[in-house]
């Protein structure tokens, strides 16, 4: 049996996905996109719909679609959406990134998200599980798949977002600038502040100008281990 549980008192109802656990990284992904003029969104590998579940409790003009390669974590999306009274306001498919052009038409989207995969293959081993493999190794979806799709998805104007890996943001920003999505915003986060930071936030603009505003730090730990303010707020705790 499926259990559902609020995310915070009063919020939206979720159930987890059995290797798509509700992560950090989603949650801050979804505190740091910008709703106010968007319509239409999607987010690219939605797993269990964590996301577009985040964005549409904050805003109620907005519909979410959700594209999931695996049917089973699809599924539990699309329950999530209906337990929180959200099916007219969204929509869940199981299908490949990769064949997007064959899913949606060019420039469907105001705003598109993806936590994708951060490892690329050869980066050290996989699980022999193929839902945690796809989770965190890039084996059905590359960064060059994402922005590609994202990209082709965007309309002119509108925005993508993503969370990714430090050390992979060198390699983030070309693969957005040279498929048109100038990025634009751009945040670190770590665990304490005197630690390296372990993600980041970008967003980029289909066919915007030049220029990268750089904002401050997220620290998510006190130096005692406590949770910083703006975290407890981003959980609404």
């Amino acid at each position: 049996m499926r259990r559902f549980e609020e995310l915070w008192a009063g919020g939206p109802l979720f159930c987890q996905a059995e290797h798509f656990r509700l992560s950090t990284d989603c949650v801050l992904l979804a505190n740091f996109i910008n709703l106010s003029s968007a319509v239409r969104g999607i987010d690219l590998g939605c797993a269990s719909g964590a996301i577009g579940l985040l964005l549409l409790s904050r805003s109620p003009k907005l519909h979410m679609t959700g594209l999931e390669i695996l049917p089973e974590a699809a599924s539990l999306a699309e329950e999530n959406m209906e337990r929180n009274g959200l099916s007219a306001r969204s929509r869940i498919g199981t299908g490949d990134i990769r064949q997007h052009r064959q899913l949606f038409s060019t420039g469907s989207f105001d705003l598109v998200a993806s936590n994708p995969p951060y490892f690329p293959l050869g980066s050290g081993a996989l699980s022999p599980d193929e839902g945690r493999a796809a989770a965190r190794g890039e084996v059905s979806c590359t960064l060059e798949d994402i922005c590609t799709a994202a990209a082709f998805l965007c309309r002119t104007g509108g925005s993508f977002y993503m969370v990714h890996k430090p050390e992979r943001l060198s390699e983030a920003l070309c693969c957005m600038s040279g498929h048109g999505l100038e990025p634009k915003r751009l945040r670190l986060v770590c665990h304490r502040a005197e630690l390296a930071p372990n993600l980041v936030l970008i967003e980029g603009r289909r066919g915007g100008k030049p220029g990268l505003k750089v904002e401050p730090l997220l620290v998510l730990h006190n130096a005692d281990g406590s949770e910083t303010g703006e975290v407890k707020k981003i959980y609404h705790r």
